[in-house]
């Protein structure tokens, strides 16, 4: 009988796999490592036919040269920074990604804690909760009226214009910058456009970033930039960990620069225990305790969104183990 190709899931999706099964069956076995480092995979992976890798770790080309007859690597999410495409390119490996499935969940979590931090509501919940202050507004002023306040947005691709129509619905001053866009998206999406994040960093009462990371954009906000933001303006991050220096986010609020941040992605996932962001996070006495919302990378989630990119992720997976076009090929 011959044997099917084998099929490994690196992290963060374990059994059952009634998803990927039902694409994948006939057709593969699968074998979930539920792993939380990529040391974990040594001696699990070498054999495999395809990769799927999600979010916990990158996989490096100290992985990918272990690999002895692997046809395909598919990370099902949209940012695929977590794998070393050089290696896999070298390797003749093809990388994919599926870049639509999680676009409107994204842009409803930016907007969420957007609305949730500029309308006051997280600071006021979370100093009411711990009996700090009087049963009112008072200590959450000032709170200003959201309409015809600038929202800036940086990248303007699925999910940025997906944030940038529901920023607009609110009644935002909607600006983005993104060198890549072709003249006239602003003129179809009826916002402006800026032409340096340093023109955009200088307005906007909420920063919120829509770019993948790369060389160009890992540290594009740090400490310099954050100063150029206005006094108790926001910064939402739901797009990668590296792209903000979120030791500096905490800094700023520390000082009073920030008014507040929304931070669904970090630097290192999950993040060290002594980590300044959750350290500050965690410390009542730290302004971010009041000011920051942080989350675990769950922007993306929704029932129906997993279904979708776990669906997608297998039948790219299939794709490439019949030797098919691939629909998102990254490399």
């Amino acid at each position: 009988m011959t044997q099917l190709p084998k099929v490994v899931i690196t992290d963060f999706i374990d059994e059952p796999l009634e998803i990927e099964r039902r694409v994948l069956d006939g057709h593969a076995e699968i074998l979930a490592l539920n792993a939380l480092s990529e040391d974990e995979l040594i001696g699990q992976i070498e054999d495999a036919d395809a990769i799927m890798v999600y979010h916990y770790f990158r996989f490096t080309r100290a992985s990918i040269e272990r690999l002895e007859k692997c046809k395909i690597i598919v990370r099902p999410g949209v940012g695929y920074d977590g794998v070393d495409i050089e290696a896999a390119r070298e390797r003749g490996i093809p990388v994919c990604n599926v870049p639509d499935y999680g676009t409107e969940e994204v842009a409803d979590s930016a907007l969420a804690m957007a609305l949730s931090l500029t309308r006051g509501s997280h600071f006021l919940s979370s100093r009411l909760r711990r009996s700090i202050g009087d049963w009112n507004v008072d200590q959450g002023t000032p709170i200003h009226r959201l309409r015809g306040r600038i929202f800036g947005i940086i990248g303007c691709g699925r999910i940025g214009t997906a944030a940038a129509l529901r920023a607009k619905a609110f009644g935002f001053d909607v600006v983005f910058y993104d060198p890549y866009l072709p003249d006239g998206v602003e003129k179809a999406l009826g916002v402006r456009r800026v032409d340096s994040p340093e023109a955009l960093l200088a307005e906007a009462f909420i920063v919120s970033l829509h770019c993948p990371l790369t060389d160009e954009t890992r540290g594009l906000i740090s400490a310099g930039e954050i100063e150029q933001m206005p006094v108790g303006s926001f910064l939402i991050n739901t797009s990668r960990g590296g792209v903000v220096d979120t030791a500096a986010v905490v800094e700023a609020m520390a000082a009073g620069h920030l008014g507040g941040a929304g931070i669904d992605v970090l630097e290192q996932e999950p993040p060290p225990e002594d980590s300044p962001v959750i350290t500050a996070w965690r410390n009542p006495e730290h302004p971010a305790h009041d000011r920051l919302i942080l989350n675990p990378h769950s922007a993306f989630y929704c029932e129906e969104g997993a279904e979708e990119f776990r669906t997608k992720g297998a039948q790219e997976v299939l794709r490439g183990l019949r030797d098919e076009p691939l629909r998102n090929q990254v490399s």
